[in-house]
């Protein structure tokens, strides 16, 4: 496939419009006085090579071209936010998330009960495998019926940057920026594609929760598409988990295909409002067919107030930060 000579794909992802009534009050969290921070590794921070000049992406993304950055040290969560700890953030705050004020998020087809699938009429115009049920959130991530009580080691899905923003307000913690990201993602490896090196199945071996069969509607027999635990497959050089794969990680940047000609090479951050904030490694819908954005230089976005069962988040804090 001639991604970079392609037009951009949605990578399997539906999104709420930018500016949507729901979207310009998001309730505010009060500072937790125990701000967790368990899960944080500190790296150095350095110089690293970001982005690609392969032709495996879509030119629209903005992966490169690649280019030598440097940042400074920081500290980032060795998993994604699991269920558990995001509970831990609504008990305490009575937070409610834009899924829950929107009364519906979006869920990947095959997760929806056929039952319920018969029902919807409405979909995502170019994406018919993404349902809007109504009553789906991270509690119900795949709709009424559904629940998160054996999953609490889970990436919390169905939550829109805007959560994960007030999660990080109350934990005193913030989004890694896409650099941040990348380096920590890459574990200590240059160029390659993925956290382990440039094959996918090295020796036949599956390394992450990635989409296998025949994409959006034949899974591989004995597989169902949905989120892994935050620690499944081996950790990359750094010790965190499913960069590839797995859920989409929110990052602190507004999205723009010109990141790498416009931000600076010295701890890079694109603060120009675009209408949609970039996104990091991949989900489980992910396959090379149609979106292969499990990459390390692949990027994505969405609108801040959407949410799908595929998205989750990570949190990052500064090298300095009082959590611990």
């Amino acid at each position: 496939m001639d991604g970079m000579s392609a037009p951009r794909k949605p990578c399997c992802m539906p999104g709420r419009a930018a500016g949507s009534p729901a979207a310009e009050a998001v309730p505010t969290a009060a500072p937790c006085s125990a701000a967790p921070g368990r899960g944080l590794v500190s790296l150095p921070g350095g110089t690293f090579v970001m982005g690609t000049d392969s032709d495996e992406g879509f030119r629209d993304d903005g992966e490169g071209p690649s280019r030598t950055v440097s940042l400074g040290p920081f500290r980032i969560a060795r998993t994604a936010v699991p269920n558990r700890e995001f509970a831990a953030f609504v008990r305490a705050t009575q937070y409610v998330t834009e899924a829950e004020r929107f009364g519906s998020s979006f869920v990947f087809h095959l997760q929806v009960p056929v039952a319920v699938r018969a029902r919807i009429r409405q979909v995502p115009v170019g994406l018919p495998w993404w349902l809007p049920v109504e009553g789906a959130c991270w509690q119900r991530p795949e709709g009424p019926g559904s629940h998160i009580h054996e999953r609490p080691d889970h990436p919390v899905v169905h939550v829109s940057w805007h959560d994960a923003k007030a999660y990080c307000a109350w934990s005193g913690q913030r989004l890694p920026t896409e650099a941040e990201w990348e380096y920590a993602a890459r574990g200590g490896l240059q160029e390659m594609r993925y956290p382990w090196g440039d094959e996918l199945e090295p020796k036949g071996q599956r390394k992450c929760n990635i989409w296998h069969g025949h994409f959006p509607d034949a899974p591989e027999a004995g597989t169902r598409p949905g989120p892994m635990p935050v620690t499944a497959f081996e950790p990359n050089g750094y010790g965190l988990y499913n960069v590839s794969g797995n859920v989409w990680e929110w990052c602190e940047d507004w999205f723009s295909p010109d990141y790498h000609a416009a931000t600076s090479k010295v701890g890079p951050l694109y603060a120009t409002p675009t209408g949609s904030r970039s996104l990091r490694g991949g989900s489980f819908l992910c396959h090379d067919s149609y979106c292969n954005r499990y990459r390390l230089a692949a990027r994505n976005s969405n609108t801040p107030s959407t949410s799908s069962s595929n998205t989750g988040f990570r949190v990052a804090a500064d090298a300095a930060s009082a959590v611990s």
